[in-house]
């Protein structure tokens, strides 16, 4: 009995149709969660419930239809499925702490992820992340070096003078180069005034965001003194680190994720080639 309802099982969950129903429920659930963010009502309350209730017959059948409880919690997929139904359980009512209650809802917000699982090519996309990992794990470190070596020659060569160590003329010039070159947003510290604020400075300056506007502001203060190196080297220091954040850094990360892309699209087209010759 138990082999015909697991057979009617697996035939079910690897039906195509079936596959486009999950699919519609997913979309479905995501639309819905956005609306919440507008307003929510008692028609949308019982919607989001009856799909999770969809979702729970989902991940029952799919239990049933594998071979074994190991096989079921072997595959990524089913084990991430159950973490964001499981979540969905969770009563608001039992969770009296806000912070939690805050978490639960971003929590249960994740089920948007389910469209990950939604095709094949979203999978293939999400398996070529996952193998890049590994690779992508020494580029970050890599990445790591550089950035921590210009972030310490950016704070030794242009960190702005504090108030505590400025003359009564540094403390005017300062005054007047705030008025004529603020930082950008005005309401920023000084973007080398230590190693972490010199962290995000760079990072910002990786993303192409309002670099040049770092750079003129430095000129100035070089200008008035307030900074002891020349518009040369403020230069020289952000067009070489863009070049070699933006071209070379960068790249490399990109290099890696489509090095794998290829090799995961080659496993794919094998194992394609022979299952058409096994059937």
């Amino acid at each position: 009995m138990f082999e015909k309802i697991k057979s009617f099982c697996q035939s079910l969950t690897t039906n195509r149709w079936f596959e486009h129903f999950i699919t519609f429920i997913i979309v479905l659930n995501c639309f819905l969660i956005g609306v919440e963010t507008y307003h929510t009502n008692e028609t949308i309350t019982f919607v989001q419930n009856t799909i999770l209730g969809i979702f729970t017959i989902e991940i029952l059948l799919r239990f049933i239809a594998a071979d074994g409880i190991k096989a079921f919690f072997s595959n990524g997929w089913n084990v991430f499925d159950l973490s964001l139904v499981l979540v969905c359980f969770i009563p608001e009512s039992a969770v009296s702490n806000g912070t939690t209650l805050m978490a639960l809802r971003v929590l249960r917000v994740f089920r948007v992820l389910r469209l990950l699982r939604s095709a094949k090519e979203i999978k293939l996309i999400v398996t070529v992340l996952i193998k890049s990992l590994s690779a992508l794990f020494y580029n970050v470190i890599f990445f790591f070096i550089f950035i921590y070596l210009f972030a310490i020659v950016g704070v030794s060569l242009f960190r702005l003078p504090t108030p505590e160590q400025m003359t009564e003329e540094q403390r005017v010039k300062y005054e007047e180069f705030m008025k004529v070159a603020p930082n950008a947003p005005s309401n920023s510290p000084d973007p080398f005034g230590s190693l972490d604020e010199s962290f995000f400075t760079l990072f910002r300056e990786l993303t192409g965001e309002d670099w040049t506007d770092v750079r003129y502001n430095l000129i100035t203060a070089s200008e008035y003194g307030l900074i002891k190196v020349n518009s040369t080297i403020v230069t020289s220091y952000h067009v070489i680190w863009f070049i070699v954040s933006a071209f070379l850094l960068l790249n490399l990360v990109v290099g890696a994720i489509v090095n794998n892309y290829q090799v995961v699209m080659e496993q794919s087209k094998k194992e394609k080639e022979r299952n058409n010759k096994v059937s």
